[in-house]
């Protein structure tokens, strides 16, 4: 069996901070990119899908949450170095969480509900601190 091809356009991907009495839900990446580095749930944007349908579905599928979406908090260009590369664009936005207890499926190993400020040394994935901050301001 071969491996698909890399895409030959950018990745259009959505993210969310999400709020629970005042900490934030942070995912470990189970596998690469970013194997190993906290960061927020989210995923690709399929075709034919608006950004917060497709918000809603990765943050199901992923932690089995469900979320208020409260506005875009920013974007981020990603560019991964190594095997696999990419290029996604990520739109990230604020939320609040609504019900149910995460459940991670196996694109994920752990999870946290931290404070901003209490992320400190954690290995997270780049931009991560900017983006909560800017998704702060929204709550």
């Amino acid at each position: 069996m071969t491996s698909p091809e890399p895409p030959i356009r950018p990745q259009l991907a959505v993210s969310g901070v999400i709020f629970r009495d005042g900490k934030v839900l942070l995912v470990r990446r189970a596998r690469s990119p970013g194997k190993g580095f906290y960061s927020l749930p989210g995923g690709r944007v399929e075709f034919g899908e608006t950004l917060h349908t497709a918000l809603h579905r990765e943050i199901d599928e992923e932690t089995g949450l469900k979320v208020e979406i409260l506005g875009l908090a920013g974007w981020r260009e990603v560019l991964p170095t190594g095997p696999g590369g990419g290029h996604y664009l990520i739109m990230t936005f604020a939320a609040r969480w609504a019900s149910r207890e995460p459940h991670l499926n196996d694109e994920h190993d752990d999870f946290k509900w931290l404070a901003p400020e209490e992320i400190g040394d954690l290995k997270v994935t780049g931009g991560l601190h900017e983006v909560i901050a800017a998704a702060r301001r929204l709550v």
